[in-house]
C-alpha cells in the first residue's frame, strides 16, 4: 500500500518501530524520481541494505550497511555501473522479501530488531559467486536541491574467523544532518576468498591486500564463495534441493508463490549482520541475541517478526466484518502506522539516560493532526515513552524536535509541533511524563529564538532546524511578516501552538501563563485580509509586508506561491489555510460571515474544477487529499449543527476514492504513516482535534470495532444497517453508553479514558440528528 506513486512506502522487513529496516535499494532511471524508501518499482538494484525510513520526502535517508550480490570476476569492486537489474517483480509478506536478479542470484530477507539475515541462493555454475559490502553505499538524491546524502568516512575489518566488523560516517538527507556514525558487524559461510578495497571514486588504491581499511576514501570488501561438498556440516553455506527441504520459508507465503522447479540445485549462502549507533561490539551481540544460531534461523526470524506485528499492533483493534477489501484496507493501514519512528532505547550515542529514546521522526508537523492522537490509543504505553524521548532530547539537545533522524534535529517546516503533541498528551491524562519539564521545554519553544549558524539554503532567513524562528515578529507583533519565509502557513500554526502551550499551563494552575498565551493564539487573525476574494467568498489569510501592511495588490486565495520553503504558505494555498484556525471556530465562522457562508465556502473546497492549477488526480479541488494542512477539513461541516451528515459525505467519498491497498493506494507521500492515520480515523467514524479532549464524529466503515485501550479497556463501535453499495452511510441516531447522543462530537472522557461504546445506526437519509445548537470547541479562545 502505497510503495509506488509517491506513498514512499518501505516494503522490506522490520518490526514494529525497529531499528533495523532491511530492505531492497534501487537506482531508478532518470527521470523516475528518488528512491525515498530504497524501494522502487523501476530501475537496478544496488544493494541489499540494513536501515531504511518510510513514507518521508524532501530527500532519502539511509540506505547503509549495505550488500550486493555478484556474479563472475569483479576486477573492481569500486565501479559504479555494479547495479543489477531485477528478473522479476519483487515479493513480499509481513516478515520477509524477495527478488530475484538478472545475473540469476535470488534474495531473501528476514530481520530481527537490530540485526538482519540475507539468504543469497546463487546458481550452480563455475562463475564466481561474490557479495559486495560498500561502506560508502547510501540513498542518493537526483533533486539537486541541497540536502542530498553524502558518504564521509569509513572502514571494515575481516577478523581471523572470518566475521567482519567496520562504520560508516555520513551526513545530509531530508533532515539536513551532520555527520553521524553507523558500526555493524557481520558474519557470512566461510569464505574462500576475503578482499578489502580502498579507493577515490572508481580508482582502486589497494585491492586484496590489506586486512583492515578505514578513512575518507571508499572502502568496503569483496567477499567470494564456492560450492561447498555435499557432505559440509557448515551451517550457513549448504546446497539446497528443493525436492529435499525439511522446512521452507515458503510455507509461510502463499502456494501460488512456491517455487515450481523441484529438480533444480543452488548453493545458499547466509549472511547475518548487525548493526549500533554504539559500537561494533553491540553490533555483534546483536546478532548472538537476537538471531538463532541453526538451519532455521530464518524461518524462526520471519515468524517472530510476524508476531510480533500481530500481537503488538494488528491485534489492538479486532472486527467480526467480513469484508475483505475492508479488512485489508484496516490493517494495512495500521502496518503502515508504525514503521516509524524507531524505537533506539539503549542506542543513542548522544547521551546517556535511564529514559526511552525514539529517532527518525517524519516528521511532527505531518503527525501531530491525526496520527499521533491514534498513536496514543493504540499504543498507550510506548506513546507515553515516545512522549519521554520528546523531553529528554530537550534536555540534552535543547530543544523539542520536530523533525528527527540520524539523531539529529531538523526540519522544521512550520510551528513547533512537539508543543501540540505535548499538550494532546496533557489534556488526555497521560501519566509517567515530567511535565515540568515538558512545560520548560514548551515555554523556550514559545519564548526563545533558535539559533542559525548554518542557513537554510532553501529557507536561510531563520532556523529550519528546530525552534520558531520568526518569533521576533511573532514576540513583538503578533503576526509574522515578509521578511520570513511561510510566514502565512507559520502565523497559522504558532497560533495553535500558543494555545496548546495555554492549555498545558491550566492545567498545571499557570494561570498567568494560561492567559498570555491564549491571548497570542489569536495571532492568526491578524492576517486575515477582507480584500482577498475569490468566488465571491471574501477574507483570507494574507501575508503581510516587512511594515505590517498587506500587499497593495490582495493575494490570490489559490496562490501559495510554490507552497514551498521559500513562500508565504507550506504545502497549501491560502484558501485551505485559512480553514485551520480549529481552536478558535467562533471567531472563524464569524470572519467568513456565519454558518450559511461557511458551509458554502466549505463546499467549494471539495469541488471539482474549483481550482484550475490543482491537481487533475483528485478533481482540480482546492481540497488536496495528499496533504495534511487540510486534514480537518472534511469534518468541519460539524461546527454547524445539524450538518454533520456532510461530514460523513465528504471524508466517505475520499477515504473510499483514494485509499486502497494497492501499490498507488495512498493519496500522498505517507509522511510515516499520517495519510494511513487518516484513513484509519475515517474507518472508525471519529476525527481528533489536536490540544483538545475532543473527536469530532463521523460514521464507522466497519460494522463492529473493539479497540483495546490498555487496561483492560476498550471502545466498542457498532454500525447496524449500513450498506455501502445503497449509500446507507448516514447516521440516523446514535447511542453513546446506552445513551441517546444528539452532540456531533464526543470527549476523551466520554470513550476512551476509562472505554465505552459507540451504537450507529446507519441509512442512506441526510437526517440532521445533530440539531441540539451546541457546538464542539465553541468560544473557548
Amino acid at each position: 500500500m502505497g510503495s509506488e506513486g509517491g506513498g514512499n512506502m518501505f516494503p522490506g522487513v522490520t518490526y514494529p518501530f525497529g531499528v533495523v529496516k532491511l530492505g531492497i535499494d534501487i537506482q531508478p532511471p532518470p527521470g523516475a524520481g528518488d528512491a525515498y524508501s530504497g524501494y522502487h518499482p523501476l530501475g537496478s538494484i544496488t544493494g541489499f541494505s540494513m536501515l531504511h525510513e518510510s513514507g518521508t520526502g524532501g530527500a532519502p535517508k539511509y540506505g547503509v550497511v549495505s550488500q550486493l550480490p555478484l556474479v563472475g570476476n569483479i576486477s573492481n569492486p569500486l565501479l559504479l555501473n555494479l547495479s543489477v537489474p531485477r528478473s522479476a517483480p519483487d515479493e513480499a509478506g509481513v516478515g520477509w522479501y524477495k527478488t530475484r536478479m538478472s545475473h540469476g542470484v535470488m534474495v531473501e530477507l528476514a530481520a530481527s530488531r537490530h540485526a538482519g539475515i540475507i539468504r543469497y541462493s546463487f546458481p550452480r555454475s563455475s562463475r564466481e559467486k561474490n557479495v559486495l559490502v560498500d561502506v560508502s553505499h547510501f540513498l542518493p538524491s537526483t533533486r539537486r536541491i541541497g540536502i542530498g546524502q553524502q558518504y564521509v568516512e569509513g572502514g571494515i575489518e575481516v577478523h581471523d574467523d572470518g566475521h567482519y566488523t567496520g562504520y560508516g560516517v555520513y551526513n545530509g538527507g531530508w533532515n539536513y544532518a551532520a555527520d553521524w556514525k553507523i558500526f555493524f558487524c557481520g558474519k557470512f559461510s566461510s569464505p574462500v576468498k576475503v578482499a578489502t578495497f580502498e579507493g577515490v571514486d572508481e580508482t582502486l588504491e589497494s585491492f586484496g591486500t590489506k586486512q583492515k581499511v578505514s578513512g575518507k576514501k571508499r572502502v568496503g570488501a569483496l567477499f567470494t564463495f564456492t560450492s561447498p561438498s555435499a557432505t559440509s556440516d557448515n551451517q550457513f553455506l549448504r546446497l539446497r534441493k528443493r525436492s529435499l527441504r525439511r522446512r521452507s520459508s515458503w510455507s509461510l507465503m502463499p502456494r501460488q508463490q512456491q517455487e515450481k522447479d523441484s529438480n533444480s540445485t543452488e548453493i545458499i549462502v547466509e549472511s547475518r549482520v548487525g548493526v549500533s549507533w554504539i559500537s561494533e561490539d553491540k553490533a555483534c551481540q546483536f546478532i548472538k541475541d537476537e538471531i538463532s544460531n541453526d538451519n532455521d534461523a530464518y524461518e524462526t526470524a520471519v515468524q517472530g517478526v510476524r508476531d510480533a506485528w500481530s500481537k503488538d499492533v494488528l491485534s489492538k483493534i479486532t472486527t467480526t466484518d467480513t469484508d475483505v477489501q475492508k479488512l485489508r484496507l484496516l490493517y494495512t493501514s495500521l502496518y503502515g502506522m508504525f514503521l516509524l519512528p524507531s524505537d533506539r532505547t539503549d542506542e543513542n550515542p548522544g547521551w546517556k539516560s535511564t529514559e526511552p529514546y525514539y529517532d527518525d521522526i517524519f516528521t511532527l508537523w505531518d503527525l501531530f493532526r491525526s496520527h499521533t492522537p491514534l498513536f496514543h490509543i493504540l499504543q498507550p504505553k510506548r506513546y507515553s515513552d515516545f512522549i519521554r524521548s520528546l523531553v529528554d532530547t530537550w534536555r540534552f539537545d535543547g530543544w523539542l524536535p520536530d523533525g528527527r533522524s540520524s539523531n539529529y534535529n531538523g526540519r522544521i517546516q512550520g510551528g513547533t509541533n512537539a508543543d501540540n503533541i505535548l499538550a494532546d498528551a496533557r489534556v488526555k491524562g497521560v501519566t509517567g511524563v515530567n511535565w515540568e519539564d515538558a512545560y520548560s521545554a514548551m515555554v523556550h519553544d514559545a519564548e526563545d529564538v533558535p539559533p542559525n549558524p548554518n542557513p537554510d539554503p532553501q529557507a536561510p532567513d531563520s532556523s529550519t532546524k528546530q525552534g520558531r524562528g520568526a518569533l521576533p515578529d511573532w514576540k513583538e507583533h503578533g503576526y509574522i511578516t515578509s521578511r520570513f519565509s511561510r510566514a502565512v502557513s507559520r502565523a497559522s500554526e504558532y497560533s495553535l501552538n500558543d494555545f496548546c502551550l495555554s492549555q498545558v499551563a491550566k492545567s498545571m494552575g499557570k494561570l498567568d501563563d494560561h492567559e498570555k498565551y491564549l491571548n497570542r493564539s489569536k495571532g492568526w487573525r491578524n492576517h486575515w485580509d477582507l480584500r482577498m476574494s475569490i468566488y465571491n467568498f471574501t477574507g483570507f489569510l494574507s501575508p503581510l509586508t516587512p511594515d505590517g501592511k498587506f500587499p497593495e495588490i490582495p493575494q490570490n486565495p489559490l496562490d501559495c506561491d510554490s507552497c514551498y520553503w521559500h513562500a508565504p504558505y507550506y504545502q497549501a494555498t491560502p484558501f485551505e489555510y485559512s480553514f485551520n484556525a480549529h481552536h478558535d471556530m467562533k471567531t472563524l465562522i464569524s470572519l467568513m460571515g456565519g454558518d450559511n457562508r461557511f458551509l458554502s465556502r466549505l463546499n467549494k473546497l471539495f469541488e471539482p474544477h474549483s481550482d484550475p492549477l490543482g491537481s487533475p488526480r483528485f478533481g482540480n479541488t482546492i481540497f488536496d487529499p495528499g496533504n495534511e494542512p487540510s486534514f480537518a477539513s472534511p469534518y468541519l461541516f460539524n461546527f454547524v449543527p445539524g450538518n454533520q451528515w456532510r461530514s460523513v459525505a465528504t471524508s466517505r467519498y475520499i477515504s473510499r476514492t483514494y485509499y486502497n491497498t494497492e501499490n498507488r493506494g495512498l493519496p500522498g507521500n505517507s509522511d510515516a504513516g499520517a495519510m494511513q492515520s487518516w484513513n484509519l480515523w475515517s474507518m472508525l467514524g471519529l476525527y481528533p482535534i489536536t490540544g483538545t479532549t475532543t473527536f469530532l464524529i463521523g460514521a464507522p466503515q466497519v460494522k463492529d470495532l473493539t479497540i483495546k485501550l490498555g487496561d483492560m479497556k476498550t471502545l466498542e463501535i457498532t454500525a447496524s444497517g449500513g450498506n455501502e453499495g445503497r449509500g446507507k452511510w448516514f447516521v440516523q441516531k446514535l447511542k453513546v453508553n446506552g445513551k441517546d447522543w444528539n452532540k456531533s462530537w464526543v470527549l476523551w472522557e466520554d470513550v476512551f479514558k476509562d472505554g465505552g461504546r459507540m451504537e450507529f445506526v446507519l441509512g442512506q437519509k441526510k437526517v440532521q440528528w445533530d440539531r441540539d445548537g451546541e457546538r464542539p470547541l465553541w468560544g473557548i479562545v
